[in-house]
């Protein structure tokens, strides 16, 4: 049977596309998907760093190590699921405070080292010539005064000895913030208005303690919250604006809903170069008291802040607003926020420098 020349070009060109088709559907390897999970994380800030081991097999990821808090362990995992081809996440990741329970508990119940007992080898009887009468042996001591006497007695182990009894846990107690009270955070993720997005989310910390009527609530707790609006100077004609809102703080592992003012920025028009300060804490002054006051973002804050003005960048075309991460930033509640208190707080025994003003 003949072929026209057209007919088999027509196949020729139906194979190759079909060709195509299988290599773009073909899925990625377990080691491309491990790779792309672990670049994910490194991008984050709060997981950048951490020990978090990434196996995958079969389209299945396992994640293990440490971290803070269960926070970055719900973000890890979510970072996961997020890649193309998984099917599936076994999220074994510990926090910090689970890990050293584990620990203490694992020390508790190591066995005693275990003692040999041997019996005591029989002792010839001794002669003096052939057909003398029998001699007793010489004496022994007794086998506890033989070792008192041989070597000093060997110290327990420090690992082996039982753990010291904790304090007791406080009682649970509920506490409510009246409505109208200042509430400081403390930004852990960067916020520019050139790159953020409406409804984008950012984590922080409570950075003062909230009073109450009977107990405040301390500082330290996760705090999260998400952009309700953002302009930049560079893309429209006007001046760059910034709107946050607080979500949920977690206290003692428990989240509450917060009812809050939103938090309103706007930077300045094209015709101005002047920066203006951050006022509930300047930028350079927030990181600074977050170096000095040990916080959670320190080290990020150094970096993202390096060159930075007060908080509103002066870009060619306008100034951008933009917050890098240590800043300290002010909420008015709108509503009482009741939480019950567990603990004494993530910052409990650590002393904090307040951030200048």
């Amino acid at each position: 049977m003949r072929f026209s020349a057209g007919r088999c070009s027509s196949m020729i060109l139906l194979a190759g596309i079909l060709a195509i088709g299988l290599a773009c559907t073909k899925a990625p390897d377990d080691s491309q998907l491990t790779s792309q999970i672990q670049s994910k994380l490194n991008e984050d800030s709060g997981l950048h760093g951490k020990p978090i081991t990434v196996q995958t097999s079969g389209g299945v990821v396992t994640l293990s190590g440490t971290v803070e808090n269960e926070t970055q362990r719900e973000a890890a995992a979510h970072y996961a699921s997020a890649i193309p081809g998984i099917k599936e996440v076994v999220n074994n990741l510990e926090t910090t405070s689970a890990a050293a329970t584990r620990t203490a508990d694992q020390m508790a119940q190591a066995p005693p080292p275990a003692t040999s007992s041997k019996p005591r080898p029989s002792m010839p009887r001794h002669r003096t010539k052939p057909g003398a009468a029998d001699v007793p042996p010489p004496a022994v001591a007794d086998d506890a005064t033989a070792n008192e006497n041989s070597a000093p007695a060997q110290a327990v182990p420090a690992a082996l000895a039982p753990p010291a009894t904790p304090p007791p846990a406080p009682a649970p107690k509920k506490v409510t913030v009246p409505s109208g009270t200042s509430m400081a955070i403390r930004l852990l993720d960067p916020i520019d208005s050139e790159k953020a997005q409406p409804g984008q989310t950012f984590r922080a910390t409570l950075d003062s303690p909230l009073p109450s009527d009977d107990v405040a609530v301390p500082s330290g707790y996760d705090v999260k919250g998400h952009i309700v609006d953002v302009k930049s100077a560079g893309k429209f004609k006007g001046q760059s604006l910034l709107v946050l809102q607080l979500d949920s703080i977690s206290v003692s592992g428990k989240p509450y809903g917060i009812d809050a003012d939103p938090y309103r920025r706007q930077g300045k028009n094209r015709t101005t170069n002047t920066a203006e300060k951050v006022g509930a804490g300047a930028v350079i002054g927030a990181i600074i008291g977050g170096i000095a006051g040990g916080g959670k973002g320190a080290g990020i804050g150094a970096a993202a802040g390096g060159g930075i003005g007060g908080g509103v960048q002066a870009a060619g075309k306008g100034q951008q607003i933009l917050l890098p991460s240590e800043t300290v930033l002010t909420f008015n509640l709108r509503s009482p926020l009741t939480v019950t208190l567990l603990d004494k707080g993530p910052d409990s025994g650590r002393q904090k420098l307040d951030a200048p003003q």
